[in-house]
């Protein structure tokens, strides 16, 4: 039998929604209390009021479900939208000019949470889905997104510990660092292996409109997911990737009514 909580509603109901992922999209009622870790009388409760408010629902077999409610209210005014407009049709010339997985991802809680996807039918290779979280160290993106970050939120991912998910993955930091110094001359990142064995993540920055003293605010980071096998067309990639990635930045400029030409 499950604990009982002190968390607030609002913490019980963020551990009931976070239960749904890509691989569990419906989860019955006695599943959704052992996977939240809550009574099954709370999470009766909690569950009822949702599915009135639109929050959840049931699918053809009973089972519960994020509802649509719930996607339309993220999307009403979410800079995440902004940001994926502003980007899509780069990304899309990214794609038919790389013809592999296409991928925008943000700096959130810690992590790098993946707003948008192309996806290539021809590739073989599949990951950093959208809504999918990976580590900052152990990708590409999140390598981009920390390289151009202030350095309190360089320092606060790299205390540690940090998981090493494949061999290739460096999680000293002292050597993290050199890399995120290099990422920042080169203006891209691409490391073997380092997320998973099979492929190159390669990623550049987009900025947004915001800027401080030492320049603008990095806004997103933009990726193409390219099989090892293929490592000889990663300084294409990149040209395709940094061509998008400063249209895109202009884009950014211009839905926040500053001049879209730097």
């Amino acid at each position: 039998m499950a604990e009982p909580t002190r968390d607030s509603i609002i913490s019980r109901v963020v551990r009931i929604l976070s239960c749904f992922d890509r691989s569990t999209s419906a989860l019955s009622l006695s599943s959704l209390a052992r996977r939240s870790g809550l009574p099954l009388t709370t999470t009766h409760r909690l569950a009822d009021e949702l599915l009135r408010h639109g929050l959840l629902e049931r699918d053809s077999a009973g089972d519960l479900r994020p509802g649509l409610r719930m996607w339309e209210l993220a999307n009403r005014a979410s800079h995440a939208l902004t940001l994926r407009e502003a980007c899509l049709p780069f990304m899309e010339d990214v794609q038919a000019a790389v013809h592999h997985h296409v991928t925008l991802a943000v700096l959130d809680r810690g992590s790098a949470l993946y707003v948008e996807r192309l996806s290539a039918p021809e590739s073989p290779l599949d990951a950093a889905n959208i809504a999918q979280r990976m580590q900052l160290h152990a990708s590409s993106s999140g390598l981009v997104l920390l390289a151009f970050s202030e350095a309190a939120v360089q320092a606060r991912a790299l205390e540690g510990p940090l998981e090493k998910v494949t061999p290739e993955t460096v999680t000293d930091p002292a050597a993290l660092r050199r890399t995120l110094a290099d990422i920042r001359q080169k203006g891209f990142a691409a490391p073997p292996g380092i997320g998973r064995t099979e492929w190159i993540g390669v990623a550049v920055p987009v900025f947004g409109p915001e800027r401080t003293a030492e320049g603008p605010v990095i806004a997103a980071a933009l990726n193409a997911i390219v099989p090892r096998t293929d490592a000889d067309v990663v300084p294409r990639v990149v040209v395709a990737l940094t061509t998008a990635a400063h249209g895109a930045s202009r884009a950014l400029r211009g839905t926040s009514g500053q001049p879209a030409t730097p």
